[in-house]
C-alpha cells in the first residue's frame, strides 16, 4: 500500500480545525492522520512531501459543468442565456465522439489543474449517428484521473412543442429512458471510493417535458442514482414557466417531486423566498457558477439566503463555452465578491467559499462522507496550493487562496494518486491536453459548415 505524508503545510480541514504547520498522512487511497506539528512515525518508503509555503485543502468539486462546450468557446459573447442557446444549438447538433472526446480531456485537465479533484458533467445533446458521446467523456476522464459524476442528460421538448431547443437536438421519451438506463447499468459504480457515478439529468423546465421530468425521476429512484437540472437562471425562464406552467420554476418542480435530498440544481439565481426555504427543507442542493452567470448577465443567485437558510451549495464553473477557461478555484472569489457586491462585505467569507467549493459540492452528490474534507477516513483528494512569494504577504492562508488570483498547484492528489505535480498535469502531457482541445473546436467548426 502506498503512503504520501505532506508536512509543514498550512492544513485547513473545512470540516473542522486548521493546523499551521501542520501534517496529512496518506494510505492507499485514505487519508489516515491529520494533525498539528509533524507527521508521526510511518513506516519506511513512504512519499515525503514538504508543505512549506503551501495551504493543504481538500480537492475541489465542481458541481455543474458542460464539458463539450469546451469547443464552442468564444462564440455569442454578447448573448443572454436564450440568445446564446439559440446561437449555439445548430454547431453543437454536428458534435460528434471525438469532439467531445478531445473537449474532455481539455476541460477536464484545466480543471485538476485548478485544484479540481471531482467533476459532474451535464451532457443533454446526443445527435443520432456522431458516436457514443457519454463514453468519450467517462474515457477522458479516466486519462486525467478525476473522480467523475457524469449525468445522462436529454431534451424532449423541440420549438414545435413550445420549448426552446430546434426539433432536431431532441430526443423522444422512450429512447431517453432506454438510453438513461443503460449508461446507469454500464457504468455507475456505488462502491465506496468510487471514481464514476451516473446522475439523470433532464436538461431545463423549458426544454423537456413534463412526462420526462416525472420518469426521469421515477427512473432515478428505482436505481437509486441523484437527479440534476438547470433552474431559475434567468427570468426570461420564470416568464416561459409562468406562461406554461402558472408557476415558479421552483415551485414547478416541486409540484412534481423534483425537490428532495437525491436532488441537486444548477444555479437557482432567480429565488423567490419561498423557494430558497422549500430548497433547504427539503434539502436540495444548488450548483453556484457566478461567472457564468454574469457572463451570460443572468444576474446574482442568492447564495447567502441558501447558506442562512442550511441549504448545501456548492460551486461550478458551468459550460466553458459560458464562461471561458474558468478556474474552479476562481469561482471562489468570484462568489465572494459578488454576493459582497449585492448583498454587502459580510455576505460570504473566504472559509464559507472554500466549503462550498468543497464540502458543499459534495453535499451536493451525496458524497460528503467520502470527500469534501481533510478528516481521517475520507478519500485522499488533496489539493496543496503555493501561497509563498507575493502570496505571503497575506497572512491568512484561505484569505490568500479564496481573495487572490488561483495560486500554483504544487501537488493534487485523487484517491491518493498524482494528477498535478509542480503546477504541471500529469496523468495526459499537459500540452497534448491543450491541443486535444484546441482539435475539438476546430473540428466542431468544420462541422458546424454543415448547417450555419
Amino acid at each position: 500500500m502506498s503512503r504520501v505524508v505532506i508536512e509543514n503545510a498550512h492544513v485547513a480541514t473545512v470540516s473542522g480545525d486548521e493546523y499551521p504547520g501542520g501534517h496529512i498522512v496518506v494510505e492507499g487511497d485514505r487519508i489516515t492522520a491529520v494533525g498539528p506539528g509533524p507527521a508521526p512515525e510511518t513506516e519506511a518508503g513512504a512519499e515525503r512531501i514538504d508543505g512549506t509555503g503551501c495551504l493543504a485543502t481538500p480537492g475541489l468539486v465542481n458541481s455543474h459543468h458542460h464539458l463539450y462546450q469546451w469547443a464552442s468557446q468564444g462564440m455569442a459573447v454578447d448573448g443572454t442565456l436564450f440568445e446564446w442557446l439559440t446561437t449555439l444549438y445548430k454547431p453543437w447538433s454536428k458534435m460528434d465522439a471525438e469532439v467531445v472526446a478531445g473537449a474532455a480531456t481539455a476541460g477536464l485537465g484545466w480543471l485538476a489543474k485548478s485544484g479540481c479533484t471531482t467533476s459532474t458533467d451535464h451532457h443533454y445533446l446526443f445527435p443520432k449517428g456522431r458516436g457514443d458521446l457519454f463514453a468519450a467523456e467517462i474515457e477522458a476522464a479516466r486519462e486525467i484521473g478525476v473522480r467523475f459524476h457524469p449525468c445522462r442528460g436529454s431534451m424532449d421538448r423541440g420549438e414545435s412543442q413550445g420549448g426552446l431547443p430546434p426539433d432536431e437536438v431532441v430526443e423522444d421519451l422512450d429512447t431517453i429512458l432506454a438510453e438513461t438506463e443503460a449508461a446507469i447499468d454500464r457504468y455507475h459504480d456505488p462502491s465506496p471510493g468510487s471514481l464514476l457515478r451516473v446522475a439523470v439529468a433532464p436538461c431545463s423546465p423549458f426544454s423537456v417535458t413534463r412526462d420526462l421530468l416525472v420518469e426521469s425521476a421515477r427512473l432515478a429512484r428505482d436505481k437509486g442514482v441523484r437527479l440534476h437540472t438547470h433552474l431559475a437562471e434567468t427570468l426570461d425562464e420564470e416568464e416561459h414557466t409562468r406562461e406554461q406552467f402558472g408557476m415558479t420554476p421552483a415551485e414547478y418542480l416541486d409540484s412534481i417531486g423534483w425537490l428532495g435530498p437525491d436532488v441537486w440544481l444548477a444555479h437557482c439565481v432567480h429565488l423567490h423566498d419561498t423557494d430558497v426555504k422549500r430548497l433547504a427543507e427539503t434539502r436540495t442542493g444548488t450548483a453556484h457558477c457566478p461567472s457564468s452567470n454574469a457572463r451570460l448577465g443572468a444576474g446574482i443567485a442568492r447564495v447567502s439566503h441558501l447558506l442562512e437558510a442550511g441549504a448545501a451549495v456548492g460551486l461550478g464553473v458551468d459550460g466553458a463555452a459560458s464562461a471561458e477557461l474558468v478556474p474552479l478555484a476562481g469561482e471562489l472569489r468570484q462568489a465572494i465578491y459578488m454576493q459582497r457586491a449585492r448583498y454587502g462585505p459580510t455576505a460570504l467569507n473566504a472559509r464559507q467559499a472554500l466549503e462550498m467549493a468543497t464540502l458543499g459540492g459534495a453535499r451536493c452528490l451525496g458524497r460528503d462522507d467520502e470527500i469534501g474534507s481533510l478528516t481521517p477516513g475520507r478519500l485522499a483528494d488533496i489539493a496543496l496550493w503555493r501561497i509563498d512569494g507575493f502570496r505571503a504577504a497575506v497572512d491568512d492562508p484561505v484569505v490568500a487562496l479564496a481573495f487572490g488570483p488561483t495560486p500554483p498547484l504544487e501537488r493534487l492528489l485523487v484517491g491518493g494518486r498524482t494528477v498535478v505535480d509542480g503546477d504541471t498535469l500529469v496523468t495526459v502531457p499537459q500540452d497534448e491536453a491543450g491541443r486535444r482541445g484546441a482539435d475539438a473546436h476546430r473540428r466542431l467548426m468544420r462541422l458546424a459548415e454543415e448547417v450555419l
